[in-house]
């Protein structure tokens, strides 16, 4: 591992630099979550269309994967990095001020630039390690994306009630510049610019989109991830419409997969080097269908209520903390040239997965229904992202054999 200076970009960035990246990228994400509700009134209109906020954000999120991999592969992570999160602080001041849903949904979408930190944070650890000591890093880096969405719909909720829900924009405002100001004093170039032409950057999709092994990573981290996206979709509808809870409450139980996948990447960090990414993988999946299932069958058996409900989403936590940060390893090592391509792609599957199925989770999510076709949804997700796995298993045996 090259030697790093902390707060000197002359060396590559501490790894705490990347952890609180991912932190604030996974902030915006979930934050102000609590407040929907209550912008929904803001706003004058339907809970449905601010949940969009959500879904566009995941998907404009997605698009944008496609080509902040190849531009960091091309012009290096760091100018990439300082752009999006320069994109995302504009953004965030057009949200606070916006006077119609329409124009805060427009700049909610624009915050989804925040994306830079979370793909170029996994790309920045593949330039400097290999991919089983990757996945270990990796499993640290992600913590940021663990321990701050615990912390942040409570927080979310919290501004919400006292200062209304504008607060909590605020609040991302000031996380984004001090971001912008430890990216811009720590984080030395991994990957100096090419003489290649971001065309010719394009054109490596096909290499990796040929590849059975990064569809298989692909998938399997997609599928696991998108029963967590999915839960961003429907928990809200979940705790305030089916259980009546208020913003506080609802943001305090909102983070309870966090504190699984908190666990999750605290085990992937100690244990990938030892046990493989694969075997990983594949534990991860198993854990999070395990959760759901018991989930669904308490509400089955007229034994479910709101802390079941939130807390077996701790499993689905836990298992995206195995599953994320070893499939991403195995995606950017698959063909470890094209590490930030790999990431942007990878992700852009991932999150753009997360997106339909958060948006099919707030559409089936009605009054009269509880929460039953959430569970349902992130059940069938897990079991397939179980089989992803099993395919890349299978694969990788078949090319020893050959």
């Amino acid at each position: 591992m090259p030697q790093v200076r902390f707060l000197d970009r002359s060396t590559p960035p501490h790894i705490m630099t990347l952890v609180l990246m991912t932190g604030m990228a996974a902030m915006t994400m979930n934050m102000f979550l609590p407040s929907l509700p209550a912008m929904a009134d803001y706003f004058h209109t339907d809970y449905s269309v601010m949940q969009l906020s959500v879904a566009l954000y995941l998907g404009v999120n997605a698009a944008l994967q496609l080509f902040v991999g190849p531009l960091s592969d091309q012009f290096g992570r760091r100018p990439v990095l300082l752009w999006g999160v320069a994109v995302f602080l504009a953004a965030t001041v057009g949200c606070i001020f916006a006077p119609t849903a329409e124009v805060f949904l427009a700049f909610r979408m624009c915050q989804a630039a925040s994306v830079v930190a979370m793909v170029l944070s996994r790309a920045v650890v593949r330039d400097m390690v290999p991919q089983d000591q990757a996945a270990s890093m990796i499993g640290y880096v992600t913590m940021g994306m663990a321990v701050v969405p615990m912390v942040s719909p409570a927080l979310g909720g919290w501004l919400d009630e006292h200062f209304g829900w504008q607060a909590t924009f605020w609040f991302l405002l000031v996380a984004g510049s001090l971001t912008m100001w430890l990216i811009w004093s720590d984080l030395g170039e991994t990957n100096p610019p090419r003489d290649t032409s971001f065309k010719d950057q394009v054109r490596d999709y096909p290499e990796l989109l040929t590849s059975q092994r990064f569809w298989g990573y692909c998938l399997a981290a997609a599928l696991s991830s998108g029963a967590f996206y999915a839960y961003l979709g429907g928990a809200p509808f979940v705790g305030s419409v089916v259980f009546g809870l208020p913003p506080s409450t609802l943001g305090f139980l909102f983070g309870a997969p966090a504190i699984g996948y908190m666990l999750g990447n605290f085990i992937s960090g100690r244990f990938s080097v030892r046990f493989g990414v694969n075997r990983m993988v594949l534990w991860g999946g198993s854990l999070s269908s395990i959760g759901v299932l018991i989930s669904l069958m308490l509400f089955l058996i007229g034994l479910g209520n709101v802390y079941t409900f939130f807390g077996f989403m701790t499993f689905i936590g836990l298992g995206n903390g195995l599953v994320i940060p070893n499939a991403t390893s195995g995606m950017l090592s698959v063909r470890p040239h094209l590490a930030g391509t790999a990431s942007g792609l990878g992700g852009a599957i991932m999150i753009g997965g997360g997106a339909l199925l958060s948006a099919l989770a707030g559409a089936l999510l009605v009054p009269g229904r509880g929460p039953y076709p959430l569970l349902w949804i992130m059940l069938i997700v897990s079991v397939l992202s179980i089989l992803s796995t099993l395919w890349v298993i299978k694969r990788e045996r078949q090319t020893r054999i050959a």
